[in-house]
């Protein structure tokens, strides 16, 4: 019922639902459109598609390149790991022209496989943090999607009427106009009040345009949930997402010398699908 913009870092209320006219910031999202060329994405999936795709979870099909890990335990070690692949290195280098990328230094790629033909999804989730850092970074292939993000809290969500320009009103005046198109019946003049609704009813939608790059940390990382719906994979699709290490085994920390370790492996960039 609430779309992302990434012009303002809002989500807008959706304008057919009870939230039209109204929006509150999204923190959390950087999108870059175009991230890659035509030509390096059909190379990338042709390389791909040179290895084995194996079975996962609702329809999905994947390739990992990373180490071994055992969630519930948390056990880790490099396995059979042998670095991310090497058509990557030049996906990575980009990366650090992204004002939230400069410092990332993935440590884990996984590419998943959507087709409407398996009714692919994934449901909402978060990811694991335990290892892994604040940045989710995913490249989008083939086709457009809507990453679509939820909160099962108990907290409640403050919501704001926006300007006829999209913006939003400052707090403390939020004159009623006709862009709140579900404000009740209060009188042209009187002042509307930032509306507070429980964070189970919210869901904002964030569209990914082929080729885009996003970016999930802060909240959107943390406090949001992140799926993608069955009815939002229209043809096949590919999933690039790349993680970085926690800060437990980063400079540091706990495990900083198993962590210095597999970032060695990892960009090397001579790896194969484990």
């Amino acid at each position: 019922n609430f779309t992302y913009c990434p012009a303002t870092g809002l989500a807008k209320g959706n304008e057919h639902s009870e939230f039209a006219g109204w929006a509150f910031p999204f923190p959390g999202v950087f999108l870059t459109e175009e991230f890659i060329s035509e030509d390096e994405e059909s190379e990338i999936v042709e390389l791909m598609d040179r290895d084995d795709w194996k079975p996962s979870q609702s329809g999905r099909k994947k390739q990992d390149y990373g180490p071994k890990v055992n969630f519930k335990k948390q056990r880790l070690k490099a396995g059979s790991f042998t670095g991310l692949p090497s058509f990557s290195e030049k996906i990575v280098a980009q990366m650090k022209a992204c004002s939230v990328l400069g410092d990332f230094l993935p440590v884990e790629q996984c590419n998943l496989d959507y087709v409407p033909a398996r009714g692919s999804a994934i449901d909402p989730h978060f990811d694991d943090w335990w290892l892994w850092g604040e940045r989710l970074v995913s490249l989008n292939l083939l086709s457009k999607t809507v990453l679509s993000m939820s909160r099962d809290s108990g907290e409640s969500i403050q919501l704001f009427c926006t300007k006829e320009n999209g913006e939003l009103n400052p707090p403390g005046s939020f004159p009623q106009t006709s862009a709140c198109k579900n404000s009740g019946k209060e009188g042209i003049g009187r002042l509307l009040s930032p509306r507070l609704v429980p964070s189970k009813e919210v869901t904002v939608a964030i569209h990914l345009p082929q080729r885009s790059l996003v970016v999930l940390y802060g909240d959107a990382r943390y406090r949001w949930k992140h799926a993608i719906h069955r009815k939002h994979i229209e043809r096949r699709r590919i999933c690039v997402t790349f993680r970085e290490l926690s800060a437990e085994f980063s400079a540091g920390g706990r495990h900083e010398e198993l962590g210095k370790e597999l970032l060695e492996i990892a960009l090397s960039f001579q790896g194969r699908p484990v």
